[in-house]
């Protein structure tokens, strides 16, 4: 009997979830699995960068200019000698730093416009829906130009006007889940229970809206590097003296006729980077959403017992 009982109580812990099944779920879809490597690759690129690169990104040698990829420049040179693959390393450092700016901003303003429009008293959750829907007029380039060109271009600009412009996004996305959920059996359980909003808010409303605001944070990230290079590209976003993909590419795009490999890195690096993030969202809200899961489990399921059914 006590075998039974310990085999029973295995089945059991066996049987329920661990907290991190969503991460094999997660690596098991090949989208989520290749956007999970590109961006462990930039983020651990960014922090090597942080202290080591195989040369100097701001020395200038004019005797190695324009060298090919090969040994011990492995990704060639520029105009000025300097090593592209250091200057890509140091900007991995300012692509992480945007894109998690950027997603915290978004994230505290995504979450406090959707609270107050799907929360509050009818009056304040219609002047919320106002609100967002004037921001949303407004692109989040454009804004960013527009702030760059009173107070100066830098970083921070970026990450401002990407945070802020994407919040509204995901509060325009999130507030009709807030209130669907909102009226769930469990959310009206917790409220008799005696929990107050801010904690049925926490518990309850947002884990369920967790996928959609997770796809909408990897979209804000994805558009802050962009962001980042572009007005860079334009010269808007980083300084000169920061390492930056974007500036990277303005620089070389005037000799693509000449040396056009040298071009393919930074670009390739910008677009590696945005995909990745785009992809790990996808993978990130069909690992985290329950009903998914279950859907992918019952399809696995039906497959499994088809054929025991016909033999």
């Amino acid at each position: 009997m006590t075998g039974r009982a310990d085999a029973a109580t295995d089945a059991a812990s066996d049987a329920r979830p661990s907290r991190w099944a969503w991460l094999g779920r997660l690596w098991r879809l090949s989208t989520g699995r290749f956007g999970l490597i590109v961006v462990i690759v930039v983020v651990a690129t960014a922090i090597v960068a942080r202290f080591w690169t195989p040369f100097d990104p701001q020395q200038v040698d004019i005797s190695a200019r324009w060298l090919p990829p090969g040994w011990p420049h492995l990704l060639g040179t520029d105009a000025t000698g300097r090593d592209i693959l250091s200057l890509i390393m140091a900007g991995a450092r300012t692509t992480v730093w945007v894109a998690v700016g950027a997603g915290v901003i978004a994230t505290l303003v995504g979450i406090a416009l959707a609270s107050l429009g799907a929360l509050t008293a009818r009056w304040i959750r219609e002047s919320v829906a106002v609100f967002v829907d004037i921001l949303i007029a407004f692109p989040v380039l454009i804004i960013a130009m527009m702030i760059a060109a009173v107070w100066g271009g830098s970083l921070w600009v970026v990450i401002l006007s990407v945070g802020i412009g994407f919040g509204v996004n995901i509060a325009r996305v999130t507030r009709p889940e807030l209130r669907r959920v909102l009226h769930s059996d469990f959310v009206l359980a917790g409220r008799a229970s005696g929990l107050s909003p801010s904690q049925n808010l926490v518990r309850h409303l947002l884990p369920n809206v967790a996928p959609v605001f997770i796809v909408q944070l990897s979209w804000a990230m994805a558009v802050a590097v962009l962001a980042e290079a572009g007005l860079s590209y334009l010269g808007f976003g980083a300084p000169v003296t920061e390492p930056s993909w974007g500036l990277l590419l303005a620089e070389l795009q005037q000799f693509i006729t000449v040396h056009p490999l040298s071009v393919v890195w930074p670009g390739l690096a910008i677009t590696l980077t945005v995909l990745g993030l785009n992809l790990l969202g996808d993978g990130l809200r069909e690992a985290t959403d329950p009903t998914l899961s279950r859907a992918r489990g019952a399809g696995r399921v039906a497959r499994t017992h088809i054929p025991e059914v016909v033999s």
